[in-house]
């Protein structure tokens, strides 16, 4: 693969080398910033361009949700906490209580990218599928379905591997990260599932023909996978009526709640509330969050993260915004901004661990059935749009 420099950093020989063989760690290095500057700057551009695109498609949400398809979902590695409620699952809710069709897929394969004990899957699931119905996902008006439980979505992996290349699959973020965290936590190199997931997630997306994905901007890069497969589909095998969507993004509220070491809170580093914690445990939880040694208490995300992550919660619970309840406090100090924010999150989580317990209390027979129902729908459209996927490309026998 030929490497093209820009303009300030091309060599002056009028017959270059190539690069593995002449340049000096240094040129290496300032290739390496120069491509990181380069990715940073279309980031940002791709970042401000989904913002405005998401202010015109929130507007045309509220005047026709039924032209809107939405794909979105978790994997299943334990029951969700605080931070994937305020994150993307009370949006979800919000997106179908619009009138918006909402299809959720409890990811069970993406499981074992990175892993190699999967645990007790099928309890994960049900804990999974209990706080989405705690949190009011509705399954009469949302479909609920597991990656495993459908074949055919599975399937259209193959098609669409081959409208990608390796190199842009190594070139994702995400997929980049793990890389490196997998040679840390195991000593060796990702899978080829872990290569392929932003493929994977294609399928996820497209099998139903979802148009709409709320995501994070940091998730922008997975959705441009998805676009580029469309896109690529459609000009090879239906360029006269095409196929499948480019799914816009629809960038969700940037919401990163930190756990109680002050880190982003995650299952994995056991910083987390849980939904289904006790009102005990959330009392605790609010006592050991980390916070600063300034008195008076103010919103600045940037300066004072574990302050306004505690502004940020309280505010959701309360309805109000991080910086009115900071003027609220002002000078009463870190401890009465605990003891306000702790009281909100208790009377705000105690309908919805109600909810959860009346569920879990009837046993799995419900939830099974709930996931039986979404399976088959989700295996209905998904057989449906394989079939027409191996028309168009002249594969079917």
């Amino acid at each position: 693969m030929s490497l093209t420099l820009p303009p300030e950093a091309a060599p002056t020989s009028s017959a270059p080398a190539p690069l593995h063989d002449t340049a000096t760690p240094h040129d290496t290095a300032t290739l390496h910033d120069l491509g990181a500057a380069r990715d940073k700057r279309a980031t940002t551009r791709s970042a401000v361009a989904a913002r405005e695109r998401t202010a015109v498609l929130e507007d045309r949400i509220a005047r026709n949700p039924g032209e809107y398809r939405v794909l979105t979902g978790d994997r299943p590695t334990g029951a969700l906490h605080l931070g994937h409620l305020m994150g993307t699952v009370a949006n979800r809710v919000r997106l179908q209580d619009l009138g918006v069709e909402v299809f959720l897929i409890v990811a069970d394969y993406q499981v074992i990218t990175d892993r190699d004990d999967a645990g007790d899957l099928p309890a994960t699931v049900r804990e999974v599928l209990l706080d989405y119905l705690a949190a009011g996902l509705d399954p009469e008006r949302s479909t609920v379905f597991t990656h495993s439980a459908v074949p055919a979505l599975n399937q259209l992996l193959l098609p669409f591997l081959s409208l990608v290349t390796v190199s842009e699959l190594e070139r994702n973020p995400t997929v980049k990260a793990e890389a490196e965290a997998a040679v840390l936590r195991q000593k060796r190199g990702i899978s080829g599932l872990l290569l392929t997931y932003p493929v994977h997630q294609a399928a996820d997306i497209l099998f139903c023909h979802g148009n709409l994905v709320p995501v994070g901007v940091d998730q922008l890069p997975h959705l441009e996978i998805t676009r580029t497969v469309a896109r690529r589909f459609n000009q090879r095998y239906s360029a006269a009526r095409p196929y499948f969507p480019e799914p816009d993004a629809l960038i969700a509220p940037s919401t990163t709640v930190l756990g109680d070491d002050g880190r982003r809170m995650s299952k994995s580093r056991g910083n987390a509330l849980e939904l289904r914690a006790s009102e005990d445990v959330t009392v605790t939880f609010f006592k050991r969050a980390k916070t600063d040694a300034e008195r008076a208490i103010t919103y600045e995300p940037e300066r004072r993260p574990e302050i306004a992550n505690l502004l940020q919660i309280g505010a959701y619970f309360t309805g109000g915004t991080p910086e009115a309840l900071a003027d609220e406090v002002g000078a009463g100090g870190a401890g009465q901004l605990k003891a306000l924010v702790t009281e909100a999150a208790v009377e705000g989580l105690r309908p919805l661990r109600a909810r959860r317990r009346e569920l879990a209390s009837a046993g799995p027979r419900y939830l099974d059935e709930v996931l039986a129902r979404g399976n088959a729908r989700a295996n209905e459209i998904a057989d449906r749009t394989l079939d027409d996927v191996r028309g168009l490309m002249g594969m079917r026998y």
